[in-house]
């Protein structure tokens, strides 16, 4: 099978999903969800979906505890939506490239920015002599 096909394929795939998350999950855990991408196997019997969260970096595992246990809910609803013959297995993990990307910016802004200006040092006090 093509590489275009499966791309295609995995791209259907995240907005389906998302529209799924978005719509139908009741989960409190999964809140505040992005998916950021799926990588499809040669196959299409696997996909591995990658997600961030918009909220504290503490939340992703929940997170992605809630919808690894939704996953079969997931699949579901993919297979009414998609018109493939087999629908993928829904493998979720947490995507750090985004944290990762800020970090490395804000990194590079301090590195690039000029040192902030020295105040000038006090001038010398002359003695004053009775005259």
């Amino acid at each position: 099978m093509s590489t275009a096909r499966l791309a295609r394929i995995a791209d259907q795939i995240q907005r389906e999903l998302a529209e799924l998350v978005r719509l139908e999950m009741r989960d409190p855990r999964v809140k505040l969800v992005t998916l950021t991408g799926v990588e499809l196997s040669r196959d299409q019997s696997h996909a591995k979906v990658f997600f961030t969260t918009l909220g504290p970096a503490e939340d992703a595992p929940a997170c992605g505890e809630g919808l690894s246990r939704a996953a079969g809910f997931l699949r579901a609803g993919l297979a009414h939506r998609l018109s493939t013959r087999t629908v993928p297995e829904l493998h979720f993990e947490y995507d750090d490239s985004i944290e990762r990307g800020v970090k490395l910016s804000r990194l590079i802004d301090e590195a690039v920015s000029p040192p902030p200006p020295q105040p000038p040092p006090p001038a010398p006090r002359r003695k004053r002599t009775a005259g």
